[in-house]
């Protein structure tokens, strides 16, 4: 769930490095010219356990969305502006309509065996994503007989409704294998990535540059991932000199390296949501009342000054804080205890109870969250017991299903993103159990709305939606903070699924 897409907002560089009279190049920098060569060793999270292979599976490490971003592509990336940029598709096209899109695929395309991409290999692809437990939410409203080829270059898409963000939605992971490769050799099949595989042990991975990438120069020799389980683990291993770059390593280990001179902070603002969900479908927080309490009775700049150590910023229960078409029109629910248990009262919430909030520590500061969550609302007078589960058995056992649970998206994508993968009533990964008749009706209508200006304004609509009854706490929006070496140099600063393009990454050495 943590591998994410990037959109919208660049990150803020924090560089250390140097002295105050003597100007140094940055993780970021983009003025210096690139030099050829090296390997970059950068670590990642990860636990041995919820280690994929395959580019069309659930990628709960972010260790292994950062191989497979690397040797596999999408059909489109994040950008800056605009927040979606072209990568194995070229171009594309929409119909009068916004139901059919037609995508051109790059020139020059080849898998890394050598063999050419073809309209075929991308249907071949898509299908297999479609056919997933999340397909539907991975290609909203795209039914597998609606992907087809035209010709041997051209993708067509036809939606079951009017769409007119569909190439957004196709950043995440639309990755590409030949047409024809079958479950049993899928973690041998060849991308069209930037970097081919040479090895990869136990979560751990030597990448080296692809020479006939489509997409431009690649100045690395190599790359090495290294898994890790814990973000201090990894920053030890940053300090130490064993890896390069430390990816999304957190605030504790940012306050660890702070005022080391030879170590690079590259802060990504709106880059990872931790929010709770609160099942809406049944159980004890179906009563919108319910929610909107707990929501009042959270102490948002507490959350993040202790849980993020002020390496983000508060939310407003609405996903998508990078979106440009995010409502900031609406109000800032701030914390009102009185309002909170009046609330509670008339919807007959039973406080004698004790209510069960899982959690796990897939990444720093969720469980930490959880933990003050429960201490914050129990003002209120709701009794909170944390339960911590080990990874497999959360996103087995609770993902989906759970009354009240953690959950975190290491990505900041827009909010129709977000709409369309986990609210709308029939998405796959409705992690609340939200089924609300208005909200999918103004997603449809927005959805459907050609001209972009007309579009924001009625997603202010579903904004509304969210904010007054969906099944999310979105207290605050956290930092992405990866450390880096002061040789390190062209590292990405757009947020979420953006920090894993690494091909314009080199080394000053």
């Amino acid at each position: 769930m943590g591998a994410g897409a990037a959109f919208g907002a660049t990150g803020v560089l924090a560089a250390c490095g140097g002295s105050d009279d003597e100007p140094t190049a940055s993780a970021s920098d983009a003025s210096a010219k690139p030099r050829k060569g090296g390997t970059l060793r950068v670590g990642a999270l990860g636990r041995p356990g919820a280690i994929t292979r395959d580019p069309h599976g659930t990628q709960a490490n972010e260790s292994d969305y950062l191989v497979l971003s690397l040797v596999y592509d999408t059909l489109t990336v994040p950008g800056d502006k605009p927040n979606t940029e072209p990568r194995l598709a070229a171009s594309w096209e929409p119909s009068a309509d916004l139901r059919t899109w037609k995508f051109k695929l790059a020139k020059g395309a080849t898998f890394h065996d050598g063999s050419p991409v073809t309209a075929e290999d991308v249907v071949f692809s898509l299908k297999r994503l479609r056919a997933t437990p999340s397909g539907a939410s991975r290609l909203p409203g795209i039914q597998a007989a609606g992907i087809k080829a035209e010709g041997t270059d051209t993708v067509v898409l036809v939606s079951d409704y009017a769409n007119a963000e569909l190439p957004l939605l196709t950043r995440l992971t639309t990755f590409v294998v030949p047409a024809g490769t079958t479950d049993k050799d899928i973690e041998k099949a060849p991308g069209t990535g930037p970097f081919k595989l040479e090895w990869f042990r136990s979560g751990n991975a030597r990448l080296v540059r692809n020479e006939d990438w489509y997409g431009g120069e690649v100045h690395l020799d190599a790359i090495e991932v290294k898994i890790f389980e814990s973000p201090q683990a990894m920053a030890n291993a940053l300090l130490a000199g064993q890896i390069d770059v430390a990816s999304n390593v957190g605030a504790v280990a940012a306050r660890t390296a702070k005022g080391r001179s030879d170590i690079q902070t590259v802060r990504r603002s709106n880059d990872m949501a931790m929010p709770i969900v609160m099942r809406t479908a049944d159980g004890p927080f179906a009563d919108p009342k319910v929610r909107e309490a707990l929501r009042l009775a959270v102490d948002r700049e507490a959350m993040v000054a202790q849980v993020l150590s002020g390496y983000g910023s508060v939310a407003n229960d609405i996903l998508g804080t990078g979106d440009p078409a995010y409502d900031k029109s609406i109000p800032q629910r701030a914390r009102d205890l009185a309002q909170a248990k009046k609330l509670l009262a008339e919807a007959g919430f039973d406080t004698s109870k004790t209510y069960e909030l899982l959690t796990t520590e897939d990444i720093s500061g969720l469980a930490e969250s959880a933990t003050l969550f429960a201490n914050q609302v129990r003002e209120a007078g709701v009794k909170i017991k944390v339960v911590k589960q080990e990874s497999a058995v959360f996103w087995e056992k609770t993902w989906l299903k759970g009354s009240l649970y953690t959950t975190y998206w290491g990505t900041n994508d827009s909010v129709v993103f977000f709409a369309s993968k986990t609210m709308v009533s029939d998405s796959g990964q409705n992690e609340a159990g939200f089924k609300d008749p208005a909200f999918d009706a103004a997603y449809e209508k927005a959805i459907g709305t050609a001209d972009a200006a007309r579009r924001t304004q009625l997603l202010k609509e579903l904004q509304q939606i969210e904010y007054d009854r969906s099944g999310y706490l979105l207290w605050g929006m956290a930092d992405g903070i990866d450390l880096a070496g002061s040789a390190v140099r062209g590292l990405p600063t757009l947020p979420g699924y953006g920090r894993v393009q690494l091909e314009q990454a080199w080394l000053a050495r």
